[in-house]
């Protein structure tokens, strides 16, 4: 009997990356790199690998636990595959404190796994993008990582009808609500656990949540009210407050820098997460087909303190995974034909050539940084064309016995089907 045979699909929740998807991924992350490089964000990793007790303490252990692939190692040491970046970048930056050019702006592409439930934009696996500005306590930082996050999006030919930048703050989010009703610390963070959800549960089910904290009816009419105004309006219900401040000065700012267009003030940002505390914002596709939010994040001041005592480096910043990236840029019709413009030869094969004539040709195209490679094998040359166009070459070299002894070769390019002769000598200028 014949033993069974092994599945050929990946692991639920991860993808195989064939060529073709490889130039794809590395297309956009190649992008991505350009664009923070340019706003002089500089790029840094760490291990895959952490003690899950950074992520207990940044998440809850029960959050921590449940959502990481993790381990004891042979050590007894408990372990996770890293479910994200921030408690990897903050335990960096507590580590070398006194050696480090602050602010520093810092950003990585790693691939992270995450054990949930798959769903469109949500994989078990994935590569994130982190951009991330510490040691600035202002909002400048903040408007900063906002522009970036723009010019991401805007290397790839995205425009403000594309996306939307929602914007709110935390700090003021607290304030206001404790102005409307009474609340405490505490129960402002329980609010806008109800506040953060709105949009995924009924209207009777968030009325009902809230009214079990406390809250009024004419209290729930005037947090609806803040949904529907503008930063302005919405500031002037709380002057005193030094989130409102930070709100008016960030967008007096995206005003003056015509970054406006791009954003939105959004009671209804919150980001879950507790340990956010200034200024939140996500960006949100706003095409019909995926109109969802892709990516977010905001400031967290309080993040480095877990690993360095009395550790007081405010931090802002982002996370973005290539999975919604990608939906993004297929919905709006921005991934262009990645092999239209890239030349790429196939050196045809002929027996009457001795082989090291074929491999000096080669030697020279890639010399000259031309992509090139010799046929393997000896099939005729009609089934050698037919490869070249499945694998994407925009030219093939044409040089049998006859085209050696003149001295020429034939390049034939397989967009035009137009065919020229050149002196062996001339075929790396010829092709730059």
């Amino acid at each position: 009997m014949c033993a069974q045979l092994l599945s050929t699909q990946p692991y639920k929740g991860t993808r195989d990356f064939y060529p073709e998807d490889m130039q794809l991924r590395n297309w956009f992350f190649g992008r991505i790199s350009e664009a923070l490089r340019l706003a002089s964000f500089e790029e840094y990793n760490a291990p895959m690998i952490e003690s899950l007790d950074i992520y207990i303490a940044k998440s809850g252990e029960e959050i921590a636990k449940e959502q990481t692939y993790n381990f004891v190692d042979r050590g007894g040491r408990t372990l996770a595959i890293r479910p994200e970046m921030t408690p990897s970048v903050a335990r960096m930056v507590a580590a070398k404190m006194g050696e480090l050019n602050f602010p520093l702006k810092w950003f990585s592409i790693p691939n992270m796994y995450r054990y949930e439930r798959p769903q469109r934009g949500r994989l078990r696996e994935f590569w994130q993008l982190n951009v991330d500005i510490f040691g600035c306590d202002g909002y400048e930082a903040d408007l900063d990582v906002i522009e970036s996050a723009i010019l991401v999006l805007r290397s790839f030919n995205a425009d403000e009808t594309m996306f939307k930048v929602h914007i709110n703050n935390r700090r003021f989010f607290n304030d206001v609500i404790s102005a409307i009703c009474g609340t405490d610390a505490d129960n402002s963070k329980k609010v806008s656990k109800i506040v953060d959800k709105r949009n995924k549960i009924s209207r009777e089910a968030y009325e009902k949540e809230l009214a079990e904290l406390g809250i009024s009816s004419a209290q729930i009419e005037k947090i609806d009210a803040l949904y529907s105004m503008d930063v302005k309006s919405a500031c002037a219900l709380c002057p005193d407050s030094i989130g409102a401040n930070e709100l008016l000065s960030l967008f007096d700012m995206l005003e003056k820098t015509d970054l406006l267009k791009y954003c939105v003030f959004d009671f209804g940002i919150i980001r879950g997460l507790d340990y956010y505390t200034g200024t939140v914002f996500e960006v949100f596709d706003e095409s019909p087909e995926n109109n969802r939010a892709m990516f977010g994040g905001g400031r967290y001041d309080n993040l480095v303190g877990m690993f360095a005592k009395n550790a007081k480096i405010s931090g802002v910043g982002y996370g973005m995974g290539d999975v919604t990236l990608e939906n993004f840029l297929v919905t709006h019709g921005l991934v262009p034909d990645l092999y239209a413009k890239e030349v790429r030869v196939l050196v045809a094969r002929f027996d009457d050539v001795p082989y090291e004539n074929y491999i000096s040709v080669v030697a020279s195209l890639r010399n000259a940084g031309i992509p090139a490679s010799l046929y393997l094998g000896s099939k005729k040359f009609g089934k050698q064309i037919d490869y070249a166009v499945k694998g994407h070459y925009s030219h093939v070299l044409i040089m049998g016995g006859s085209e050696l002894e003149a001295g020429i070769a034939k390049i034939k390019d397989l967009n035009s089907r137009e065919e020229i002769a050149v002196a062996i000598s001339d075929i790396p200028s010829v092709l730059k």
